[in-house]
């Protein structure tokens, strides 16, 4: 029943998505887009503070795929991803929502990563970023990587940068894919019984004239803080806990 919802749902708002793209330049519908997805596969969305706006860069925890359609729906923000998706269709949703693209294929390309994000960070979204660089387990944060919040230093000081804690309460462990293939990890959401909390908080700005590490480090203990979870100082950033 949820697939047929989701089919349903995108056969209904892509065509008014692409006529308003095509009449007016832009459109509202992706965020409405993830948003009801978010619904109909069980999460019932609150935002906690206040909504971000453009030339904001967010700092999120990531527990599942389903992160993309809680923060998406909620916060209208663009998302940074790796330049192959996978499947054309996969691409052509995330291009639909303003997704940045990086390279993540070796460690010099960490500058032009950076300049990358400062650019999409003058549009009309605000951009968010998952240092994380994968799913974790809900239970406990793994380590941040700083590479992209170098971004920071080519950006004008009105951005502001923002963590932002993404919560599922009693279902984390639940809900979060770790050690598992991504095909048992949406079967199993698919199949779950009735609604589920997920509260989406944005934390107070940080200093930006902190280095990139600072920056992650203090997001990093931010997030941690407000979900309740261990953020040893000793943690290394950027390493295997």
């Amino acid at each position: 029943m949820r697939v047929a919802a989701l089919l349903g749902l995108f056969a209904f708002l892509a065509p008014l998505h692409v006529a308003t793209k095509t009449l007016f330049g832009k459109s509202g519908w992706p965020k409405r887009f993830l948003a009801a997805a978010a619904w109909i596969l069980g999460a019932r969305v609150s935002l906690e503070g206040k909504a971000p706006k453009r030339r904001s860069l967010l700092v999120a925890n990531h527990t599942s795929w389903l992160d993309v359609l809680v923060l998406g729906g909620a916060t209208g923000c663009a998302f940074v991803s790796k330049d192959q998706l996978g499947h054309p269709l996969i691409h052509w949703l995330a291009d639909q929502n303003g997704t940045v693209y990086v390279k993540r294929t070796h460690r010099k390309a960490a500058r032009d990563q950076a300049l990358t994000l400062a650019r999409a960070l003058e549009g009309t979204q605000p951009v968010l970023v998952f240092p994380e660089g994968t799913t974790g387990p809900g239970t406990h944060l793994l380590a941040f990587h700083s590479t992209l919040l170098e971004a920071v230093n080519f950006t004008p000081e009105d951005v502001s940068i923002h963590p932002v804690a993404v919560d599922y309460h009693e279902n984390r462990a639940v809900i979060g894919w770790y050690l598992e293939s991504g095909r048992a990890n949406i079967l199993r959401i698919l199949r779950r019984r009735g609604p589920f909390r997920a509260t989406v908080r944005l934390l107070p700005p940080l200093d930006r004239r902190m280095d990139r590490k600072q920056l992650t480090s203090e997001a990093r203990a931010s997030i941690a803080q407000s979900l309740g979870l261990t953020s040893l100082e000793h943690s290394p950033i950027g390493k295997a806990e």
